[in-house]
């Protein structure tokens, strides 16, 4: 979904990515930690902490991208590494969200749950050659939402944070059901 902001943000990227010279592994593991900062954040009911640390946490996940493929050092490591990395930050985050009572704790699984199975789908498609990157909630799309909800329950009030979650784990569930369908139709062709 957010595919056609890549040129866009390659522009932004490149310049930074040229005065970082670093193993780009090296950023890939960082960006999990901040995401403990977030869930440190949701935990204890720091809503504006957790929405900054997701968005440096998100930030870290893009620049790895663009300082591996600007100087030249992509791998299937890697890649295997972000995605690792991604899934754990997913958790994480949604742990917090937990701890802090935002959600009852059995939504917070099913969030979980959701956003690690609509990676899953996508992982499983491409390793039967389907290109699988879509859907309506990608994990940029839900982390942009899990930012929003932030700043509207900071702001709002806690009860809006909480149907922000309900919404993600309906629209991951969505997401998946589209994977499925879209690699049904591609292997079925």
């Amino acid at each position: 979904m957010l595919q056609s902001l890549r040129p866009f943000l390659t522009k932004i990227l490149n310049p930074l990515a040229r005065n970082l010279n670093i193993n780009p592994n090296i950023v890939t593991v960082i960006s999990p930690f901040v995401a403990v900062l977030a869930a440190y954040g949701f935990a204890n009911h720091y809503l504006l902490l957790g929405c900054l640390a997701i968005l440096l946490s998100g930030f870290l996940d893009v620049v790895d991208g663009a300082v591996a493929r600007f100087h030249g050092r992509t791998s299937k490591f890697g890649a295997f590494l972000d995605s690792t990395m991604d899934r754990f930050a997913d958790a994480i985050i949604y742990i917090g969200i937990i701890f802090g009572g935002y959600c009852d704790w059995f939504v917070g699984v099913l969030a979980i749950h959701s956003a690690i199975t609509v990676s899953y789908v996508r992982a499983r498609a491409e390793s039967q050659g389907v290109d699988c990157n879509i859907g309506i909630a990608e994990r940029a799309v839900r982390m942009i939402i899990l930012m929003v909800g932030a700043i509207i329950g900071y702001f709002a009030g806690d009860i809006y944070f909480t149907y922000v979650i309900y919404i993600l784990v309906i629209l991951s569930y969505f997401t998946v059901a589209q994977r499925i369908v879209h690699v049904w139709r591609q292997l079925n062709e």
